[in-house]
């Protein structure tokens, strides 16, 4: 093994060209660590040991080879060796420093001190050296186990909890935390998935409504992370086989965010899912969710009514709570007294007055509604209309003079009315009181760095249309996604709504009253200038926002 720390390469060259010279993906530009490469997630732990040992001439080890030698890790802190990132074990010629990253030439220098001889010096994937690591924190406590299927936990599992507290504040885990945060941030992420499965701990988040790996980590690992999370949302640690629910605060540079923590018990161990809600006061404007037009005009014209419903409706994860919030904050104003209850509260508006539920003390939308209804409200919010007696007292309030904003989970806005009906409304009163119903949907946006002019697309559009009696848009800009690094490669960033506005009024009206058929309430509407989420997306596709392909997914 060689003795000396060779950085004569890194002279004429970074390690991010010479990754990119071996045809590996790397976003990073200039002098970066190697670490903040593997924390990127682009390379693969291995691929960039063997890249980094290469680099500075280091003989790569082999995790199979050191894994049974005696580790010479007594009297050095445990907390220097994984924030470092070192290992030093004995080898029949000697002493034998393990590393990630050959270039901590002080790090190296003071195990080979504490060691008291010349160790030779070799290279380890950052991956294998934690788990390494985590290894002997399980040999000297019995932290790790397996839970069973009837959620029993072997004996030994966690014992010791206070160092599991050590390990979770320990700066490596904090770092791996905070690092994470910054990732999903600047990614765009809503939720952060945190999986433990039988052979590694999986990183996932959720970008632009669907899931991307980010990174593996060794399972080992595992109690650390999950505890490092149920300590920032105010969870028990040592509770290991019930669902837990917290939430906190995180700040990222300049950007503050409300995480809203679910940890879940399963085979492998537990699982924390962390769905992030960015504090923008930006967001909460129409123009950027993609209201427009005719959709636009109709939802500010419900909300000018002094009293009634208005229904916002879609499927979990179609930006009905951001609509409403945009809804609301428009309404408020100090003659107005706006009172809200959800589940949670996701938009923190300065003077509103905002109610969580809390079932387990009997606070539920139906108690806190009762309860609006003597603080004397104009405008009231319901998270959402989840059973008949919520919608009930929602119908009632609006006939008496308040105006209330609520969401339904439906398909489309003509479903809404026939969903408040299956509750045991009564058509009449539905018809009294519903003012409208605005139907949504989300779809990705296409990258503005990386999109192409989609010609062969037209004659698809124009196809749809015909099928669909529905008129095309005179001028067609259709684009299709590429894929950059702006994008990750997808091709598309961000979103944008879809939307159909539904007025009840006039021949809807009528027919709500007589016979809430939701395909008759549609032909009435479309008769009366509606226009649908598919014609919407049609549009929407021909400017170039999206594409067609998107379009087809979600609102076909």
């Amino acid at each position: 093994m060689g003795e000396e720390i060779r950085l004569e390469s890194a002279a004429d060259l970074s390690l991010t060209d010479f990754l990119r010279m071996r045809g590996l993906p790397v976003a990073a530009v200039g002098a970066v660590t190697a670490q903040a490469i593997w924390r990127q997630g682009d390379i693969g732990a291995e691929e960039l040991a063997d890249a980094v040992a290469a680099f500075h001439c280091v003989p790569r080890a082999s995790r199979d080879a050191v894994v049974d030698l005696p580790a010479l890790t007594k009297g050095l802190s445990r907390r220097f060796l994984q924030e470092t990132f070192l290992y030093p074990v004995r080898t029949a010629e000697g002493a034998l420093v393990l590393t990630a990253d050959p270039t901590q030439a002080e790090p190296i220098e003071a195990v080979r001190l504490a060691l008291d001889e010349r160790a030779a010096l070799a290279v380890l994937s950052f991956e294998e050296i934690a788990d390494l690591l985590t290894r002997d924190d399980t040999a000297d406590h019995p932290l790790h186990g397996e839970v069973d299927l009837d959620g029993a936990t072997d004996v030994g599992l966690f014992d010791d909890i206070e160092t599991l507290q050590d390990l979770a504040r320990g700066a490596p885990v904090v770092r791996a935390i905070d690092d994470l945060f910054t990732r999903a941030l600047d990614a765009g992420a809503t939720d952060i998935h945190i999986e433990t499965a039988r052979e590694e701990l999986r990183i996932r988040f959720r970008i632009d409504g669907l899931l991307r790996l980010q990174q593996n980590m060794p399972r080992g690992m595992a109690p650390a992370v999950i505890s490092r999370v149920k300590i920032l949302a105010g969870l028990d640690i040592a509770e290991r086989r019930l669902p837990q629910d917290g939430r906190t605060t995180i700040r990222v540079g300049s950007v503050e965010a409300d995480l809203r923590v679910a940890v879940m018990p399963t085979l492998y161990g537990e699982t924390a899912v962390l769905r992030i809600l960015v504090q923008d006061a930006q967001i909460l404007n129409f123009g950027r969710i993609g209201i427009a037009g005719r959709d636009r005009a109709a939802l500010e014209a419900m909300l000018a009514e002094p009293h009634g419903v208005i229904i916002v409706t879609g499927p979990t994860g179609s930006g009905k709570t951001t609509t409403l919030a945009t809804a609301i904050s428009l309404l408020n104003d100090p003659a107005r007294k706006i009172v809200t209850v959800e589940d949670p509260v996701e938009y923190q508006i300065p003077g509103i007055h905002q109610t969580q539920v809390k079932p387990a003390i009997g606070l539920t939308f139906a108690s806190a509604l009762r309860s609006f209804l003597r603080h004397d409200p104009d405008v009231i919010m319901v998270g959402e209309m989840r059973d008949r007696e919520t919608a009930s007292i929602g119908i009632q309030a609006a006939l008496t003079g308040h105006l209330v904003l609520t969401t339904l989970h439906t398909n489309s806005a003509c479903d809404a009315v026939v969903r408040l009906a299956d509750m045991g409304i009564e058509p009449f009163l539905i018809a009294s009181a519903l003012r409208g119903v605005l139907g949504q949907r989300l779809v990705r946006r296409l990258c503005a760095r990386c999109r192409i002019s989609d010609e062969r697309g037209a004659g698809l559009l124009r196809e749809i249309c015909a099928r669909r009696g529905i008129a095309p848009p005179e001028r067609l800009h259709l684009h299709a996604p590429v894929g950059c690094p702006s994008c990750g490669g997808t091709g598309y960033r961000g979103r944008v709504g879809l939307f159909e506005a539904l007025p009840v009024d006039g021949a809807v009206r009528d027919l709500v009253r007589r016979e809430p058929d939701p395909m008759r309430i549609l032909e009435a509407a479309r008769a009366g200038g509606m226009t649908t989420m598919l014609e919407d997306g049609i549009g929407k596709a021909a400017e170039g926002l999206i594409s067609l392909e998107e379009v087809m997914r979600v609102a076909a």
